[in-house]
């Protein structure tokens, strides 16, 4: 039984019932299923038999497999048994298992140890399933002695596995009624809700051994003056812990939050109304329709509180080919004294800035990134960052990474999720000195190339594939993003590695793809191609290559000009909106000459002591504030 409380689910009801239908709504947002088909095909004459079974093919999505247990119903449990913790299963259903098991050509076979083995496979299976089975309970007794058998059997069939399962639900004339519940007891619960619940319930609930500490959080301030030999005014202590445990479960199938479906297309809609002279905002009013979404409101605000996550985690092997060994390090180092281009920009955006060391990856090409604890114990620590940084109020997390061979990491990850061949995502190697370095970039395809062909027949689920080709700092910022995603807090993706989660989240969670925003693809094939697939239009094309998290925060102010804009600018005259032209729309002050504006007061103009160097604000200059004053300017 899985931590949350139910993993099996029994799903009963009578002829066209609507039971079937109705378990399959339960897995409908589960990204594979399993389909364990029980009937047999019948006489190829009953062309009504066969219609039948093409109408419940129909119904299966392209992504589900079929898997058939006719001609062997002991088999069915062999299937529950062997299954994964990270596979879903769909039995539909019981009364065709009956069948076969009463069929003389399946014969020896004792009903009663069959049923029997059944129900402890229910037991003991590690993937949640539901089973399908009819209700024989209701009807008359059947006059033939195989009618009765059958009804004999498959009530007791359906008692044997009611009490093995966690949750039983029967369905009259398409409606349920859940007989048995879990661990919830409210209305009907799909298997991805429960998993939220499981996940989303506070950690206060769990005891976690020993408790999670996360890295510093650095406030920048921008520098009073640019000469570098003066002393750093933003340098503040860093450190990174090792990763723990901490009772967190992250789980395939998880329903998270969604945006406001709603705010977003009316947010884009207002701005058609806004008193403007041009057309508007161009392709930048998707910015503002995700704002509206995520804060869910038509009339979104610009994002005050920033904060930028750098994961920083090495990957060794061939992935790496071309990097200058403790670069990163070096990089990492220089951001947590304030330092650098992302600490200089974060600075000036008023964003704090938080370093974390995530665990190294072995080479991919010889062996796993990661062990399966160290990939549980990422993904816990990545949704804990994520929930400090709601907790302390944050906005919008911008994501970055700095790592040798997170190119190579993030182009493994996207062969194995969207089937991409490895030369096609994998960008230039550019040396320190500015040139190509086409033999290391060769290098780095062969491991990746080698990585894949050694996990060939390995799962490709999302946590098989970060401990397999994700490696640590792929892995903490999926955690990010689910954890981000839960507590409705939108990222700022930049760079490789966060595209790279976005991929793997969305086995986990395929909500948290809405709370991402691209800013710019920065001409990387990988960023390119795993936008494409997630849906992700980058708002811009600079081509920045200031590393990761750095490139997002040069676009950060452009965006939060557009959504300041779009907040305060009023509607269009024509369209109903105040004519601001007219002076009595603006109230007493703007007529009343002897007002004066508390806000408005003369700038200090002494010389700054660059003994202590004092961060400085935005103003107008000596001349400016003078010129204002004779024209009788007044703020509004």
């Amino acid at each position: 039984m899985s931590v949350d409380g139910w993993n099996t689910v029994l799903v009963l009801g009578g002829i066209r019932s609507g039971k079937s239908e109705f378990a399959e709504s339960l897995v409908t947002d589960a990204p594979v299923v399993r389909y364990v088909a029980t009937a047999p095909e019948g006489d190829p004459e009953d062309t009504e038999w066969a219609t039948r079974l093409a109408a419940h093919r129909a119904r299966r999505p392209g992504s589900w497999t079929t898997e058939e247990t006719t001609e062997d119903p002991r088999r069915l449990a062999d299937v529950l048994a062997s299954a994964e913790p990270n596979e879903l299963l769909l039995v539909d259903d019981l009364g065709g298992w009956v069948t076969v098991l009463l069929d003389p050509d399946h014969q020896p076979a004792d009903d009663v140890a069959t049923i029997a083995e059944l129900a402890e496979a229910i037991r003991g299976c590690a993937a949640r399933v539901v089973l399908v089975s009819p209700e024989v309970g209701l009807s008359l007794v059947p006059t033939t002695p195989l009618g009765r058998a059958f009804t004999d059997a498959l009530g007791a069939a359906n008692r044997a596995v009611a009490d093995a399962c966690d949750a039983v639900a029967l369905v009259v004339a398409g409606q349920p009624v859940w007989l048995k519940e879990g661990a919830t007891a409210a209305a009907p619960i799909t298997p991805t809700a429960a998993a939220t619940a499981a996940v989303v319930t506070s950690l206060a609930d769990t005891e976690p051994t020993p408790e999670v500490q996360l890295p510093d959080v650095l406030t920048l301030t921008p520098p009073a003056a640019p000469e570098p030999e003066r002393s750093n005014p933003w340098a503040a202590p860093t450190m990174a812990l090792p990763m723990v445990s901490t009772g967190l479960v992250i789980q395939p199938g998880m329903e998270l939050p969604m945006p406001d479906e709603y705010a977003g297309p009316q947010a884009v809609d207002r701005l058609a109304t806004l008193d403007v002279p041009g057309a508007g905002l161009g392709v930048l009013d998707r910015v503002v329709g995700f704002a509206a979404a995520t804060q869910g409101t038509s009339i979104p605000a610009a994002w005050g509180s920033v904060r930028v996550l750098l994961l920083h985690g090495d990957h060794a092997g061939g992935a790496s080919a071309g990097t200058v060994a403790g670069e990163s390090a070096r990089r990492a180092a220089q951001a947590r004294a304030g330092r650098g281009a992302l600490a200089r920009l974060a600075a000036e955006s008023g964003a704090s800035l938080q370093v974390v060391d995530t665990p190294a990856a072995a080479p991919i090409e010889n062996e796993p990134a990661l062990t399966p604890e160290q990939v549980e114990s990422a993904l816990r620590y990545g949704w804990r960052l994520a929930e400090q940084a709601a907790d302390a109020g944050v906005q919008l997390l911008v994501l970055g990474a700095c790592g040798a061979g997170t190119e190579a990491a993030a182009a493994a990850v996207l062969a194995a999720t969207a089937g991409a061949e490895p030369p096609a995502v994998l960008g230039r190697v550019i040396t320190e000195s500015g040139e190509i370095d086409d033999a290391a970039w060769m290098i780095r395809c062969a491991a990746v190339r080698d990585a894949l062909h050694r996990t060939r027949r390995s799962s490709r689920g999302a946590k098989d594939i970060l401990a397999e080709l994700g490696g640590g700092d792929v892995a903490v910022a999926t955690g990010v993003l689910l954890g981000a995603t839960a507590r409705r807090v939108p990222v700022l993706l930049d760079g490789p590695v966060g595209l790279a989660a976005g991929m793997v989240s969305r086995d986990l969670a395929g909500q948290a793809r809405h709370w991402c925003l691209l800013a710019d693809h920065g001409g990387h094939p990988a960023v390119r191609l795993a936008a494409d697939v997630l849906g992700l239009t980058p708002l811009l094309d600079l081509r920045l290559d200031l590393g990761e998290g750095a490139n997002a925060l040069v676009a950060l102010p452009l965006l939060r000009s557009v959504l300041a804009l779009s907040a305060a600018l009023p509607v269009h005259p024509s369209l109903g909106g105040t004519d601001d032209t007219d002076p009595a729309a603006d109230g007493p002050e703007s007529t009343d000459p002897s007002y004066a504006d508390p806000d408005l007061t003369e700038p200090d103009y002494a010389e700054p002591d660059y003994a202590e160097p004092q961060p400085v604000g935005p103003g107008p200059t000596s001349t400016e504030a003078d010129e204002q004053q004779a024209s009788g300017w007044r703020a509004g």
